[in-house]
């Protein structure tokens, strides 16, 4: 880059809110995108760390234009987290009360966000249709009918949604890439991204492909393609994908859709900070994940824009942890059919949280905690001597006449459990039940070498994931 080629600098702001937009392009040079040229907007460069960002801003203006939104008023919206914090972040900004109704699925790391900024946040289940009482939406419809100065944004029927990226998002894509534009390819969540853009688009005369990234178990990518809704399923991507049309949405202005299972779209959003250093969700791992899908199908140049909606430093509780991935047997494992395949934290690979027996009592304590899991196993020269859970503690809390100081200070090896129940790899799952039905651990051996442990989710994961 050339110093000509550097943006400049701008002044400093008078409010946060005068930095959403205007987010920068970088191109895509490391991953394969056969003979096209893959430009990606930074979203996740907004002060909230993300595109909703911008139509939180317009949705609130709007509101507060027409009157719907008065002072001391409280927004009420159904979010998967992200409009969520961009609507808190405006709101608290603006002085505003601020309720979210959010799916239990998402990460903890949006939810202890949108807490930390001093939203309400309500959760709800995430297994069940629109129209029920528990779905998101619907909830946030009712409460906001029942709390006195309430405004429900509803952001998937709210005609400012799309109007922001038409207005803000998309004449920036034009300008920074010179209306050269040859695919545009966005998911669908509320609807307003690829709507509006799309709209804009068409207005500028532009002849390029717009292209719906749908994760697998949604049913927008059938509607687009085959005119009815696909398979309906789980999916474990943030903030895109729905079982329905959000009135927002404009299906029509849409060319082609791509079905990305979970896999693709997270195994794509860790290859694109491994190999590009950038930091992204889960939902722009699928909208990448499609992009590359088109750019490998043609054989000619073309130039494709999508985004990275967001952070994935919000992510890396799931997307970034291959634990959680194992648990949602999404990692790349070999299967063997033994025991081993019930474990997602193996020795050998140095994921299992292990303590000494010279160790102290806090020391184990501790890192039960950091690592939220109820035990430890106890290695000495590599060799597996006992096991010590919370029962163990809490019993050597409760009998020695020292003080809590001390107590804390003495050896694993003094509260420790010897006598172990294991059970060999090779074994079936019938082997489990005796130990879980004593309230023990599984310790589970390769002959004398040990392997890891088996809990009784570990056993309920396995059989749901192998229905």
């Amino acid at each position: 880059m050339s110093l000509t080629d550097t943006p400049a600098l701008s002044r400093p702001a008078a409010s946060l809110l005068d930095l959403i937009g205007k987010t920068p392009m970088v191109e895509v040079t490391k991953l394969d995108t056969g003979k096209c040229r893959l430009l990606l907007k930074l979203e996740n460069q907004n002060p909230g760390g993300s595109i909703k960002d911008r139509i939180a801003l317009t949705m609130i203006e709007v509101a507060e234009n027409e009157g719907w939104l008065k002072p001391g008023g409280t927004i009420v919206e159904a979010t998967a987290g992200n409009t969520g914090l961009a609507l808190t972040l405006v709101g608290k900004q603006k002085g505003y009360k601020v309720l979210l109704v959010i799916p239990d699925k998402m990460s903890k790391e949006k939810i202890q966000h949108l807490r930390a900024m001093g939203a309400d946040v309500r959760l709800t289940r995430s297994d069940v249709p629109h129209g029920h009482p528990e779905y998101y939406t619907d909830m946030a419809e009712r409460l906001a009918q029942q709390i006195p100065g309430a405004y429900y944004v509803n952001q998937f029927a709210n005609d400012a949604n799309s109007e922001a990226h038409f207005k803000s998002t998309a004449p920036e894509i034009w300008e920074q890439t010179g209306g050269n534009i040859d695919a545009f390819v966005a998911g669908i969540g509320s609807g307003g991204t690829i709507t509006g853009i799309a709209r804009y688009l068409k207005a500028q005369g532009s002849k390029a492909e717009i292209i719906l990234a749908d994760p697998v178990g949604s049913a927008l990518a059938g509607i687009v393609n085959e005119g009815k809704p696909g398979p309906d399923g789980s999916y474990t991507v943030e903030g895109i994908g729905q079982n329905f049309v959000p009135d927002t949405a404009d299906i029509n202005l849409i060319d082609k859709a791509y079905s990305i299972p979970d896999a693709e779209s997270i195994a794509t959003a860790r290859d694109l900070l491994l190999k590009e250093g950038v930091l992204a969700g889960s939902s722009s791992g699928c909208l990448i994940a499609a992009a590359l899908r088109w750019c490998r199908e043609q054989t000619e140049p073309k130039t494709v824009v999508t985004f990275v909606c967001d952070t994935g430093a919000k992510y890396l509780s799931k997307v970034y942890n291959d634990t959680w991935l194992a648990d949602q047997g999404l990692a790349q494992r070999e299967i063997t059919g033994n025991l081993s395949d019930l474990i997602s934290r193996k020795y050998e690979m140095g994921d299992v949280v292990v303590v000494g027996p010279e160790d102290t009592i806090d020391t184990a304590f501790k890192r039960m905690r950091g690592s939220d899991v109820s035990q430890l196993p106890v290695i000495q020269d590599g060799r597996l001597i006992g096991i010590v859970d919370e029962s163990d503690i809490v019993h050597l809390m409760n009998t020695d006449e020292i003080t809590r100081k001390d107590r804390f200070a003495k050896a694993v090896s003094s509260a420790m459990t010897r006598d172990l129940d294991t059970v060999q790899v090779s074994e079936t799952l019938d082997a489990l039940i005796p130990l879980f039905d004593r309230d023990r651990v599984a310790i589970v051996l390769d002959g004398e070498k040990f392997v890891g442990l088996i809990t009784r989710a570990d056993l309920i994961n396995h059989l749901s994931l192998n229905r």
